[in-house]
């Protein structure tokens, strides 16, 4: 892919939509370009964050490990962003990403991440309202978790 392409890309991304041509060249050329089989982790629940990744193409599962096993929380796929609340909160990963699919992805360093945000006012804003829209998804589950829970122990009650 030329860099061109991955430019054009980044655009798609409603995360960077609003910077500047020459700045996502430089984004495109500073970040690592990853590819994934199918089966292999992106970045594993409880590692350090060092990184952030931006979904080019293909799919991937978002997995929380829990006493009870594995769950899949969510299933992702191009112009996706996943890894940013590791290194925005400087805390371990807080899921595993399995590519599902051939996956390929931009990995953006932390310090690069943080130059961009830093640079780029309206990017904090898109993170923000993903990670909300993210909270209100999580919000949701748990609401209709709890909802099954209450209506299988009056059942057996």
């Amino acid at each position: 892919m030329s860099l061109n392409e991955e430019v054009d890309l980044l655009r798609a991304i409603p995360l960077f939509a609003k910077m500047e041509p020459s700045k996502l060249k430089l984004l495109a050329f500073t970040s690592e370009r990853l590819t994934f089989r199918p089966g292999q982790d992106v970045c594993r629940q409880g590692d350090m964050g060092d990184a952030a990744y931006v979904i080019v193409d293909g799919d991937a599962d978002v997995i929380i490990d829990t006493p009870g096993g594995p769950i899949t929380v969510a299933s992702i796929g191009k112009n996706d962003f996943v890894g940013e609340i590791a290194i925005l909160c400087d805390v371990p990963r807080t899921a595993t990403v399995t590519a599902t699919s051939k996956l390929d992805t931009l990995k953006i360093s932390k310090d690069l991440f943080f130059r961009l945000v830093q640079e780029f006012p309206t990017m904090a804003v898109e993170i923000m309202r993903e990670l909300a829209h993210r909270l209100e998804m999580t919000n949701n589950q748990l609401t209709e978790a709890n909802r099954k829970l209450k209506e299988a122990t009056e059942g057996a009650g």
